[in-house]
């Protein structure tokens, strides 16, 4: 018998995981019917508005930027999705949520911290996702996000979370498990459950204070995109009123998460590893200054 604590009990539970997943995932795409089809493929003009269409093939900074307001450092919202799309997809999520009810079928939840929502992945929209991620979510990561894997996003996680009466109500403190983060409001009409952002963080700093400048709270609005780092420490508040739903693409680099583990400076994203490196620094002069006026005084004795 191998230990619990040892990796090979640890990669033998992960495989077990992975294959009781892909057979839950494949029971449900062989039963379920679904509603709105042609969402399941990607249509780039049925899906997204014509601004964000032009930003993407321009493929520019200076394309992205135009169609973007950034009002805070590494946070980014945009218009993204047509009405009719988000209509699509929540009926389609609700039509999945009928159906697993109907069937006595148990849902999976997107994550550890949500009671309610589904994971589009499980239903067939993988394939849609993975276009979504690499045809549009990766080239701006590109560009903003490249210290982060920005340019390597190769895989994905894809959900739906809900908020409201008899639905989650808030979300707690975190971070994503995700180099970059979409996260899209689709509907419908609400009020609260505003996101508060507190500063992107490494693993070691991750439960550090926050510095004033990384204060930020974001309202949502149904078809508006926000676009951050997975590591942006964020929460939603409460929503007051109403039925709140949002898509959320965790997107992930392999190659990323591989180098990551051979570094230990991550001051081009941590705010703290970044704050202690000015610190390191400016000590740094104030010692050579001090030195100075030392050999100064010394030479005039």
């Amino acid at each position: 018998m191998f230990p619990q604590g040892s990796c090979f009990y640890v990669a033998l539970l992960y495989l077990y995981q992975a294959q009781r997943h892909r057979e839950y995932r494949q029971k449900i795409i062989s039963n379920y019917q679904p509603l709105h089809r042609d969402i399941y493929s990607m249509h780039p003009s049925a899906f997204f508005v014509p601004t964000f269409l032009k930003a993407i093939n321009d493929n520019t900074e200076e394309s992205f930027r135009n169609i973007m307001s950034e009002p805070s450092p590494g946070v980014f919202t945009f218009e993204m999705f047509q009405p009719q799309f988000c209509k699509l997809l929540l009926s389609e999520v609700e039509h999945f949520e009928e159906w697993v009810n109907e069937v006595r079928f148990r849902i999976m939840r997107p994550n550890t911290m949500n009671k309610y929502g589904a994971v589009l992945d499980d239903f067939g929209l993988e394939t849609m996702l993975d276009k979504l991620m690499e045809g549009f979510v990766r080239p701006i990561s590109k560009v903003f996000f490249p210290e982060v894997g920005g340019s390597t996003l190769d895989s994905h996680h894809g959900f739906v979370v809900e908020y409201g009466k008899d639905r989650d109500v808030d979300l707690g403190f975190h971070v994503d498990d995700s180099e970059v983060t979409l996260n899209v409001c689709l509907g419908k009409q609400f009020s609260g459950g505003e996101l508060f952002f507190r500063g992107t963080r490494c693993d070691k700093h991750v439960n550090t204070g926050t510095h004033s400048e990384e204060i930020f709270d974001y309202s949502h609005a149904p078809g508006r995109a926000l676009l951050h780092r997975g590591r942006h420490r964020h929460g939603a508040r409460a929503t007051t009123s109403g039925h709140r739903i949002n898509l959320l693409l965790w997107c992930r680099s392999s190659l990323f998460r591989e180098m990551k583990k051979y570094q230990k400076d991550f001051s081009s994203w941590c705010g703290e590893c970044l704050h202690e490196k000015k610190e390191r620094q400016q000590q740094s002069v104030v010692a050579t200054r001090s030195e100075l006026l030392r050999r100064e005084g010394e030479s005039t004795a």
